[in-house]
Protein backbone atom coordinates (compact mmCIF):
# COMPACT_ATOMS: atom_id res chain seq x y z
CA UNK A 1 0.00 0.00 0.00
CA UNK A 2 1.31 3.61 -1.08
CA UNK A 3 -0.22 5.58 2.04
CA UNK A 4 0.63 5.12 6.04
CA UNK A 5 -2.98 5.51 7.27
CA UNK A 6 -3.98 5.55 11.13
CA UNK A 7 -7.47 6.30 11.94
CA UNK A 8 -6.91 8.40 14.98
CA UNK A 9 -5.58 11.32 12.83
CA UNK A 10 -9.12 11.63 11.11
CA UNK A 11 -11.92 13.68 12.98
CA UNK A 12 -15.22 11.59 13.47
CA UNK A 13 -17.27 14.10 11.76
CA UNK A 14 -19.08 15.33 8.81
CA UNK A 15 -16.66 16.01 6.03
CA UNK A 16 -14.89 15.52 2.52
CA UNK A 17 -11.49 13.45 1.98
CA UNK A 18 -9.23 13.93 -0.92
CA UNK A 19 -7.04 11.57 -2.64
CA UNK A 20 -3.77 12.36 -4.33
CA UNK A 21 -1.39 10.11 -6.43
CA UNK A 22 2.23 10.41 -6.18
CA UNK A 23 2.03 13.47 -8.63
CA UNK A 24 0.02 15.37 -6.17
CA UNK A 25 -2.75 15.11 -8.92
CA UNK A 26 -6.43 14.68 -7.26
CA UNK A 27 -7.42 11.28 -8.26
CA UNK A 28 -10.99 11.00 -6.07
CA UNK A 29 -13.15 13.30 -3.89
CA UNK A 30 -15.78 11.55 -1.21
CA UNK A 31 -18.06 12.45 1.22
CA UNK A 32 -19.02 11.21 4.43
CA UNK A 33 -20.93 11.63 7.81
CA UNK A 34 -18.19 10.22 9.96
CA UNK A 35 -14.64 10.77 8.10
CA UNK A 36 -12.96 8.47 10.67
CA UNK A 37 -15.55 5.29 9.90
CA UNK A 38 -15.44 5.86 5.85
CA UNK A 39 -11.85 6.83 5.36
CA UNK A 40 -11.38 3.19 7.50
CA UNK A 41 -13.20 1.32 5.05
CA UNK A 42 -10.67 1.84 2.33
CA UNK A 43 -7.95 0.21 4.26
CA UNK A 44 -9.35 -2.49 5.85
CA UNK A 45 -7.54 -5.91 5.27
CA UNK A 46 -10.79 -7.82 5.50
CA UNK A 47 -12.14 -6.04 2.85
CA UNK A 48 -9.47 -6.76 0.73
CA UNK A 49 -10.70 -9.40 -1.32
CA UNK A 50 -14.49 -8.14 -1.92
CA UNK A 51 -13.31 -5.05 -3.61
CA UNK A 52 -13.69 -4.22 -6.91
CA UNK A 53 -11.00 -3.91 -9.37
CA UNK A 54 -11.69 -0.21 -10.06
CA UNK A 55 -11.87 0.26 -6.11
CA UNK A 56 -8.50 -1.68 -5.91
CA UNK A 57 -6.97 0.56 -8.57
CA UNK A 58 -7.79 3.65 -6.39
CA UNK A 59 -6.54 2.31 -3.42
CA UNK A 60 -3.14 1.38 -4.85
CA UNK A 61 -3.02 4.98 -6.71
CA UNK A 62 -3.22 6.74 -3.21
CA UNK A 63 -0.16 8.52 -2.44
CA UNK A 64 -1.56 11.38 0.27
CA UNK A 65 -4.87 12.47 1.59
CA UNK A 66 -6.86 15.55 3.43
CA UNK A 67 -10.10 16.00 4.78
CA UNK A 68 -11.97 19.12 5.37
CA UNK A 69 -14.63 19.17 8.35
CA UNK A 70 -18.14 20.51 7.93
CA UNK A 71 -21.15 20.99 10.23
CA UNK A 72 -23.17 18.64 8.55
CA UNK A 73 -24.11 16.05 5.31
CA UNK A 74 -25.56 18.87 3.44
CA UNK A 75 -22.88 21.34 3.31
CA UNK A 76 -20.59 18.19 3.13
CA UNK A 77 -22.78 17.26 -0.32
CA UNK A 78 -22.17 20.81 -1.60
CA UNK A 79 -18.65 21.02 -0.93
CA UNK A 80 -17.65 17.44 -2.42
CA UNK A 81 -19.84 18.49 -5.74
CA UNK A 82 -18.08 21.70 -5.93
CA UNK A 83 -14.87 19.91 -5.65
CA UNK A 84 -15.46 17.36 -8.60
CA UNK A 85 -16.13 19.79 -10.58
CA UNK A 86 -12.93 21.69 -10.20
CA UNK A 87 -10.42 18.97 -9.96
CA UNK A 88 -12.72 16.07 -11.89
CA UNK A 89 -11.21 13.26 -10.39
CA UNK A 90 -10.31 10.22 -12.19
CA UNK A 91 -12.02 8.15 -10.13
CA UNK A 92 -14.93 9.74 -9.52
CA UNK A 93 -16.79 8.41 -12.72
CA UNK A 94 -20.15 8.21 -11.17
CA UNK A 95 -20.15 12.03 -10.23
CA UNK A 96 -19.05 13.27 -13.33
CA UNK A 97 -22.18 13.82 -15.15
CA UNK A 98 -24.72 16.22 -15.25
CA UNK A 99 -26.63 16.20 -12.27
CA UNK A 100 -25.18 18.82 -10.54
CA UNK A 101 -26.95 20.79 -7.81
CA UNK A 102 -29.61 23.65 -8.66
CA UNK A 103 -28.68 27.29 -8.08
CA UNK A 104 -30.95 30.39 -8.70
CA UNK A 105 -29.81 32.78 -11.39
CA UNK A 106 -31.09 36.36 -11.69
CA UNK A 107 -29.96 38.23 -14.87
CA UNK A 108 -29.92 41.92 -13.73
CA UNK A 109 -29.09 43.13 -16.88
CA UNK A 110 -32.54 42.54 -17.81
CA UNK A 111 -35.37 45.33 -17.86
CA UNK A 112 -37.81 43.08 -15.37
CA UNK A 113 -35.40 40.43 -13.90
CA UNK A 114 -36.68 36.92 -12.98
CA UNK A 115 -35.36 33.71 -11.23
CA UNK A 116 -34.70 30.80 -13.01
CA UNK A 117 -32.76 27.70 -12.02
CA UNK A 118 -29.66 26.44 -13.35
CA UNK A 119 -27.55 23.79 -12.84
CA UNK A 120 -24.35 25.43 -14.34
CA UNK A 121 -22.46 28.30 -12.86
CA UNK A 122 -21.47 30.58 -16.29
CA UNK A 123 -19.18 33.50 -16.66
CA UNK A 124 -21.94 35.56 -17.84
CA UNK A 125 -22.51 38.27 -14.91
CA UNK A 126 -25.27 36.93 -13.39
CA UNK A 127 -26.30 36.56 -10.07
CA UNK A 128 -25.95 32.77 -8.68
CA UNK A 129 -27.41 32.00 -5.40
CA UNK A 130 -27.05 28.54 -3.98
CA UNK A 131 -26.18 25.70 -4.81
CA UNK A 132 -29.15 23.88 -2.73
CA UNK A 133 -28.63 19.89 -2.16
CA UNK A 134 -32.78 19.67 -2.49
CA UNK A 135 -33.80 20.46 -5.71
CA UNK A 136 -37.36 19.58 -5.45
CA UNK A 137 -37.78 21.73 -2.67
CA UNK A 138 -36.30 24.39 -4.47
CA UNK A 139 -38.59 23.97 -7.06
CA UNK A 140 -41.62 24.86 -4.56
CA UNK A 141 -40.18 27.43 -2.68
CA UNK A 142 -39.30 29.47 -5.77
CA UNK A 143 -43.11 29.11 -7.13
CA UNK A 144 -44.17 30.61 -3.62
CA UNK A 145 -41.27 33.36 -3.22
CA UNK A 146 -42.06 34.51 -7.02
CA UNK A 147 -45.77 34.83 -6.60
CA UNK A 148 -44.90 36.12 -2.73
CA UNK A 149 -42.59 39.03 -4.27
CA UNK A 150 -45.12 39.46 -7.20
CA UNK A 151 -42.47 38.87 -9.79
CA UNK A 152 -42.83 37.71 -13.41
CA UNK A 153 -43.27 33.74 -14.17
CA UNK A 154 -42.23 34.14 -18.05
CA UNK A 155 -39.22 33.59 -19.63
CA UNK A 156 -39.12 35.94 -22.20
CA UNK A 157 -36.31 38.31 -21.58
CA UNK A 158 -38.11 41.48 -22.61
CA UNK A 159 -41.83 40.77 -22.60
CA UNK A 160 -44.07 42.92 -24.61
CA UNK A 161 -47.48 43.38 -25.05
CA UNK A 162 -48.60 40.94 -26.75
CA UNK A 163 -46.62 38.09 -24.97
CA UNK A 164 -49.72 38.66 -21.94
CA UNK A 165 -51.99 36.55 -24.34
CA UNK A 166 -50.11 33.21 -23.71
CA UNK A 167 -49.61 34.26 -20.07
CA UNK A 168 -51.30 31.56 -17.70
CA UNK A 169 -50.00 33.54 -14.67
CA UNK A 170 -51.36 36.96 -15.86
CA UNK A 171 -54.90 35.75 -16.23
CA UNK A 172 -54.61 33.98 -12.76
CA UNK A 173 -53.22 37.03 -11.03
CA UNK A 174 -50.23 35.91 -10.31
CA UNK A 175 -48.27 37.75 -12.45
CA UNK A 176 -47.65 41.76 -12.36
CA UNK A 177 -47.85 41.89 -15.76
CA UNK A 178 -44.52 44.51 -16.70
CA UNK A 179 -45.70 43.55 -20.31
CA UNK A 180 -48.80 46.27 -20.11
CA UNK A 181 -46.96 48.42 -17.73
CA UNK A 182 -48.43 47.35 -14.66
CA UNK A 183 -45.76 47.69 -12.28
CA UNK A 184 -43.27 50.44 -12.28
CA UNK A 185 -39.08 49.31 -13.01
CA UNK A 186 -38.59 50.54 -9.30
CA UNK A 187 -41.29 49.01 -7.50
CA UNK A 188 -40.58 45.53 -9.33
CA UNK A 189 -36.67 46.39 -8.47
CA UNK A 190 -37.94 46.66 -4.76
CA UNK A 191 -39.91 43.59 -4.99
CA UNK A 192 -36.65 41.52 -6.51
CA UNK A 193 -34.36 43.20 -3.45
CA UNK A 194 -36.37 41.36 -1.12
CA UNK A 195 -36.73 37.98 -2.75
CA UNK A 196 -32.77 38.47 -2.99
CA UNK A 197 -32.30 38.94 0.80
CA UNK A 198 -34.39 35.48 1.14
CA UNK A 199 -32.12 33.92 -0.93
CA UNK A 200 -29.32 34.99 0.73
CA UNK A 201 -30.58 33.53 4.04
CA UNK A 202 -32.59 36.05 5.66
CA UNK A 203 -35.04 33.98 6.48
CA UNK A 204 -36.83 35.38 9.35
CA UNK A 205 -38.70 37.87 8.16
CA UNK A 206 -40.36 35.88 5.32
CA UNK A 207 -41.30 33.30 8.08
CA UNK A 208 -43.03 35.08 10.10
CA UNK A 209 -45.37 36.67 7.22
CA UNK A 210 -45.96 32.86 5.96
CA UNK A 211 -46.91 31.53 9.45
CA UNK A 212 -48.92 34.88 10.48
CA UNK A 213 -51.10 33.90 7.33
CA UNK A 214 -50.97 30.12 7.96
CA UNK A 215 -52.75 31.45 11.24
CA UNK A 216 -55.25 32.97 9.66
CA UNK A 217 -55.92 30.55 7.16
CA UNK A 218 -56.37 28.25 10.02
CA UNK A 219 -58.92 30.53 12.03
CA UNK A 220 -60.83 30.72 9.38
CA UNK A 221 -61.15 26.71 9.23
CA UNK A 222 -59.05 26.59 5.74
CA UNK A 223 -57.13 23.90 6.71
CA UNK A 224 -55.83 22.76 3.14
CA UNK A 225 -54.17 26.41 2.46
CA UNK A 226 -52.93 27.07 6.12
CA UNK A 227 -51.65 23.32 5.08
CA UNK A 228 -50.15 24.32 2.15
CA UNK A 229 -48.21 27.58 4.25
CA UNK A 230 -46.92 25.38 6.63
CA UNK A 231 -45.14 23.32 3.85
CA UNK A 232 -43.91 26.20 2.33
CA UNK A 233 -42.79 27.53 5.83
CA UNK A 234 -41.21 24.01 6.16
CA UNK A 235 -39.57 23.76 2.61
CA UNK A 236 -37.66 27.41 3.33
CA UNK A 237 -36.24 25.97 6.60
CA UNK A 238 -34.96 22.84 5.11
CA UNK A 239 -32.95 24.98 2.35
CA UNK A 240 -31.48 27.09 4.92
CA UNK A 241 -30.57 24.34 8.01
CA UNK A 242 -29.07 27.15 10.10
CA UNK A 243 -25.48 27.51 10.11
CA UNK A 244 -25.85 27.37 6.68
CA UNK A 245 -22.45 28.00 4.85
CA UNK A 246 -22.54 29.02 1.00
CA UNK A 247 -18.84 26.96 -0.27
CA UNK A 248 -20.38 28.20 -3.61
CA UNK A 249 -18.45 31.59 -2.32
CA UNK A 250 -16.31 30.11 -0.31
CA UNK A 251 -12.28 29.78 -1.39
CA UNK A 252 -11.21 25.76 -0.98
CA UNK A 253 -8.66 24.77 1.49
CA UNK A 254 -5.50 24.38 -0.61
CA UNK A 255 -2.62 22.84 0.08
CA UNK A 256 -0.88 24.35 3.18
CA UNK A 257 -2.19 27.09 5.51
CA UNK A 258 -2.92 30.85 4.78
CA UNK A 259 1.10 31.61 5.16
CA UNK A 260 1.58 29.35 2.51
CA UNK A 261 -1.03 30.91 0.17
CA UNK A 262 0.49 34.54 1.56
CA UNK A 263 4.04 33.30 -0.07
CA UNK A 264 2.76 31.90 -2.66
CA UNK A 265 1.11 34.70 -3.42
CA UNK A 266 3.96 36.84 -3.00
CA UNK A 267 5.57 34.71 -5.35
CA UNK A 268 3.27 35.44 -8.41
CA UNK A 269 2.86 39.32 -7.86
CA UNK A 270 6.80 39.08 -7.20
CA UNK A 271 6.10 41.42 -4.63
CA UNK A 272 9.24 42.29 -2.34
CA UNK A 273 7.84 41.55 1.11
CA UNK A 274 4.74 38.47 1.77
CA UNK A 275 1.20 40.47 1.51
CA UNK A 276 1.04 39.50 5.66
CA UNK A 277 -1.63 42.33 5.44
CA UNK A 278 -3.78 42.64 2.61
CA UNK A 279 -7.13 45.32 2.28
CA UNK A 280 -9.67 45.17 -0.19
CA UNK A 281 -12.69 47.45 -1.28
CA UNK A 282 -15.62 47.40 -2.91
CA UNK A 283 -18.60 49.37 -4.13
CA UNK A 284 -22.07 48.51 -3.45
CA UNK A 285 -25.64 50.37 -5.16
CA UNK A 286 -28.62 49.60 -6.27
CA UNK A 287 -30.24 51.75 -8.90
CA UNK A 288 -27.84 54.61 -7.64
CA UNK A 289 -29.23 54.71 -4.51
CA UNK A 290 -27.63 54.22 -1.18
CA UNK A 291 -24.27 53.87 -2.47
CA UNK A 292 -21.87 51.96 -0.04
CA UNK A 293 -18.46 50.41 -0.10
CA UNK A 294 -16.79 48.14 2.20
CA UNK A 295 -13.01 47.88 2.90
CA UNK A 296 -12.25 44.10 4.50
CA UNK A 297 -8.83 42.97 5.77
CA UNK A 298 -6.95 39.87 5.87
CA UNK A 299 -4.00 38.92 7.90
CA UNK A 300 -1.50 35.72 7.41
CA UNK A 301 -4.38 34.98 4.57
CA UNK A 302 -7.13 34.79 6.95
CA UNK A 303 -10.36 37.31 7.35
CA UNK A 304 -9.72 39.90 10.38
CA UNK A 305 -13.55 40.83 11.09
CA UNK A 306 -13.00 43.13 13.90
CA UNK A 307 -10.80 45.63 11.44
CA UNK A 308 -13.28 45.58 8.49
CA UNK A 309 -15.32 48.98 7.64
CA UNK A 310 -17.61 50.59 5.37
CA UNK A 311 -18.50 53.66 3.76
CA UNK A 312 -21.44 55.49 2.84
CA UNK A 313 -20.60 57.58 -0.18
CA UNK A 314 -20.68 61.25 0.03
CA UNK A 315 -19.49 63.44 -2.75
CA UNK A 316 -20.88 60.74 -5.66
CA UNK A 317 -24.50 60.78 -7.30
CA UNK A 318 -25.58 58.11 -9.09
CA UNK A 319 -23.69 55.23 -10.59
CA UNK A 320 -20.36 56.02 -10.83
CA UNK A 321 -17.50 53.05 -9.99
CA UNK A 322 -15.00 54.60 -10.65
CA UNK A 323 -15.92 58.30 -8.52
CA UNK A 324 -16.97 56.23 -5.54
CA UNK A 325 -13.50 54.34 -5.57
CA UNK A 326 -11.35 57.18 -5.55
CA UNK A 327 -13.86 58.42 -2.71
CA UNK A 328 -13.58 55.99 -0.18
CA UNK A 329 -9.95 54.78 -1.00
CA UNK A 330 -9.29 59.11 -0.29
CA UNK A 331 -10.96 58.91 2.87
CA UNK A 332 -9.31 55.68 4.42
CA UNK A 333 -5.90 56.57 3.10
CA UNK A 334 -6.43 60.42 5.26
CA UNK A 335 -6.12 58.29 7.99
CA UNK A 336 -3.42 56.20 7.31
CA UNK A 337 -1.38 58.95 6.71
CA UNK A 338 -2.62 60.52 9.82
CA UNK A 339 -1.46 57.72 11.79
CA UNK A 340 -4.81 56.23 12.58
CA UNK A 341 -4.22 52.73 10.43
CA UNK A 342 -1.15 50.74 8.72
CA UNK A 343 -0.31 51.17 5.48
CA UNK A 344 -0.93 47.57 3.77
CA UNK A 345 1.38 45.31 2.56
CA UNK A 346 -0.79 44.66 -0.50
CA UNK A 347 -4.22 46.83 -1.40
CA UNK A 348 -6.83 44.69 -3.47
CA UNK A 349 -9.66 46.89 -5.57
CA UNK A 350 -12.64 44.73 -7.09
CA UNK A 351 -12.38 46.03 -10.90
CA UNK A 352 -9.99 46.16 -13.89
CA UNK A 353 -7.69 49.11 -15.11
CA UNK A 354 -10.33 51.80 -14.97
CA UNK A 355 -10.88 51.36 -10.93
CA UNK A 356 -7.10 50.50 -10.47
CA UNK A 357 -6.35 54.07 -12.64
CA UNK A 358 -8.80 55.81 -9.88
CA UNK A 359 -7.38 54.35 -6.57
CA UNK A 360 -3.85 55.01 -7.89
CA UNK A 361 -4.68 58.48 -8.53
CA UNK A 362 -6.40 59.36 -5.15
CA UNK A 363 -3.10 57.85 -3.43
CA UNK A 364 -0.92 59.96 -5.97
CA UNK A 365 -3.12 63.48 -4.76
CA UNK A 366 -2.82 62.05 -1.07
CA UNK A 367 1.59 62.32 -1.47
CA UNK A 368 0.78 58.15 -0.08
CA UNK A 369 4.36 56.56 0.71
CA UNK A 370 4.10 53.61 -1.65
CA UNK A 371 3.46 50.25 -1.40
CA UNK A 372 1.72 46.72 -3.79
CA UNK A 373 -1.34 47.83 -5.70
CA UNK A 374 -3.52 45.75 -7.83
CA UNK A 375 -6.94 45.79 -9.30
CA UNK A 376 -9.04 42.30 -10.18
CA UNK A 377 -11.29 42.13 -12.68
CA UNK A 378 -14.13 39.46 -12.16
CA UNK A 379 -14.50 38.01 -15.45
CA UNK A 380 -11.34 36.08 -16.10
CA UNK A 381 -9.71 36.55 -12.72
CA UNK A 382 -7.26 39.22 -14.54
CA UNK A 383 -5.04 40.48 -12.35
CA UNK A 384 -4.23 44.37 -13.26
CA UNK A 385 -0.79 46.10 -12.42
CA UNK A 386 -0.05 49.87 -12.48
CA UNK A 387 2.10 51.14 -15.50
CA UNK A 388 1.52 47.35 -16.57
CA UNK A 389 -1.22 47.13 -20.04
CA UNK A 390 -1.18 43.64 -19.96
CA UNK A 391 -3.11 41.36 -16.97
CA UNK A 392 -1.38 38.74 -15.10
CA UNK A 393 -3.95 35.55 -15.62
CA UNK A 394 -2.76 32.97 -12.34
CA UNK A 395 -4.05 29.10 -12.73
CA UNK A 396 -7.25 28.51 -11.60
CA UNK A 397 -6.44 26.47 -9.00
CA UNK A 398 -3.09 28.43 -7.63
CA UNK A 399 -3.26 29.33 -4.09
CA UNK A 400 -2.15 32.21 -4.57
CA UNK A 401 -5.31 32.77 -7.05
CA UNK A 402 -8.30 31.29 -4.42
CA UNK A 403 -6.81 34.09 -1.67
CA UNK A 404 -7.32 37.03 -3.92
CA UNK A 405 -10.90 35.75 -4.95
CA UNK A 406 -11.62 34.87 -1.13
CA UNK A 407 -10.78 38.64 0.20
CA UNK A 408 -12.27 40.05 -3.13
CA UNK A 409 -15.68 37.89 -2.24
CA UNK A 410 -15.28 38.84 1.22
CA UNK A 411 -15.39 42.30 0.23
CA UNK A 412 -18.45 42.18 -2.03
CA UNK A 413 -20.31 40.07 0.83
CA UNK A 414 -19.72 42.58 3.36
CA UNK A 415 -20.64 45.86 0.88
CA UNK A 416 -23.82 44.26 -0.28
CA UNK A 417 -24.79 43.26 3.28
CA UNK A 418 -24.36 47.06 4.28
CA UNK A 419 -26.25 48.15 1.55
CA UNK A 420 -29.57 45.93 2.15
CA UNK A 421 -29.21 46.34 5.79
CA UNK A 422 -29.54 50.48 5.10
CA UNK A 423 -32.47 49.99 2.16
CA UNK A 424 -34.23 47.93 5.07
CA UNK A 425 -34.02 50.54 7.70
CA UNK A 426 -35.01 52.95 5.05
CA UNK A 427 -38.16 51.12 4.29
CA UNK A 428 -39.14 50.53 7.51
CA UNK A 429 -38.88 54.51 8.55
CA UNK A 430 -40.89 55.22 5.44
CA UNK A 431 -44.20 54.54 6.66
CA UNK A 432 -43.51 56.42 10.48
CA UNK A 433 -42.45 59.38 7.94
CA UNK A 434 -46.00 59.85 6.76
CA UNK A 435 -47.64 59.99 10.17
CA UNK A 436 -49.11 63.01 11.90
CA UNK A 437 -47.37 64.85 14.64
CA UNK A 438 -44.73 62.21 14.71
CA UNK A 439 -41.10 64.03 14.64
CA UNK A 440 -38.16 62.49 14.53
CA UNK A 441 -37.53 62.67 17.85
CA UNK A 442 -40.68 60.04 18.46
CA UNK A 443 -39.91 58.28 15.64
CA UNK A 444 -36.13 57.23 17.37
CA UNK A 445 -38.54 55.97 20.36
CA UNK A 446 -41.21 54.12 18.59
CA UNK A 447 -38.11 52.09 16.71
CA UNK A 448 -35.68 51.73 19.59
CA UNK A 449 -39.23 50.52 22.01
CA UNK A 450 -40.71 47.96 18.88
CA UNK A 451 -37.51 47.59 16.80
CA UNK A 452 -39.90 47.27 13.35
CA UNK A 453 -42.72 48.64 11.39
CA UNK A 454 -43.97 44.95 11.22
CA UNK A 455 -43.74 44.46 15.14
CA UNK A 456 -45.31 48.09 16.03
CA UNK A 457 -48.31 46.87 13.27
CA UNK A 458 -49.20 44.09 16.20
CA UNK A 459 -48.99 46.36 19.07
CA UNK A 460 -52.50 47.65 20.35
CA UNK A 461 -52.97 51.29 21.08
CA UNK A 462 -52.38 50.25 24.73
CA UNK A 463 -49.35 48.71 24.42
CA UNK A 464 -47.57 51.74 22.17
CA UNK A 465 -48.66 54.11 24.73
CA UNK A 466 -47.28 51.86 27.33
CA UNK A 467 -43.66 50.97 25.48
CA UNK A 468 -43.03 54.48 24.05
CA UNK A 469 -42.03 57.45 25.79
CA UNK A 470 -43.43 60.60 24.61
CA UNK A 471 -46.88 58.97 23.28
CA UNK A 472 -49.96 59.52 25.48
CA UNK A 473 -53.22 57.10 24.88
CA UNK A 474 -54.47 59.47 22.27
CA UNK A 475 -51.64 59.64 19.89
CA UNK A 476 -51.66 55.76 20.63
CA UNK A 477 -54.85 55.56 19.00
CA UNK A 478 -53.88 57.59 15.80
CA UNK A 479 -50.80 55.77 15.09
CA UNK A 480 -52.89 52.72 15.54
CA UNK A 481 -55.70 53.93 13.33
CA UNK A 482 -53.13 54.82 10.67
CA UNK A 483 -51.11 51.83 10.21
CA UNK A 484 -54.99 50.12 9.75
CA UNK A 485 -55.49 52.46 7.22
CA UNK A 486 -52.86 52.34 5.56
CA UNK A 487 -51.79 48.23 4.82
CA UNK A 488 -48.60 46.69 4.48
CA UNK A 489 -47.75 46.12 0.45
CA UNK A 490 -45.26 44.18 -1.38
CA UNK A 491 -41.79 44.41 0.27
CA UNK A 492 -43.23 45.53 3.32
CA UNK A 493 -45.08 42.43 4.25
CA UNK A 494 -42.25 41.03 5.56
CA UNK A 495 -40.47 44.02 7.48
Amino acid sequence: MAISFYPGDIPAKPGVYIYRDTFGTVIYVGKASNLRRRMSQYFQPSRAGRQSPKLRSLIHSIASWECITVRNEDESLILETRLIKKYAPKYNVLMRDDKRMLSVKIDLSEEFPTPRLARLRKDDSCLYFGPFPHGGLLKQTMEFLIRFFHLRFCRTREPKEEDRIHCLAAHVKDCPCPCVGAISKEEYRKNLDALMEVLNGKTAPVLASIREKMEEEASKRRFEKAAALRDISQNIESLYKPPRRDFADAAVPAHGSGAASVESLRRALKLKNAPNYMICFDNSTISGTLSVASMVVFRNGEPAKNEYKHFRIRTVEGVDDFAMMKEVISRHFTRVLAGEHPLPDLMVVDGGKGQLSYALEALTELKSPPFALIGLAKRNEEIFLPGRSEPIVLPKDSSALQLLQAIRDESHRFAITYNRLLRLRAIQNSLLDEVPNIGETRKKAILEAFGSVVRLRKATPEEIAEKVPGIGPEMAQNLYKFLQDHPATGTMDIL
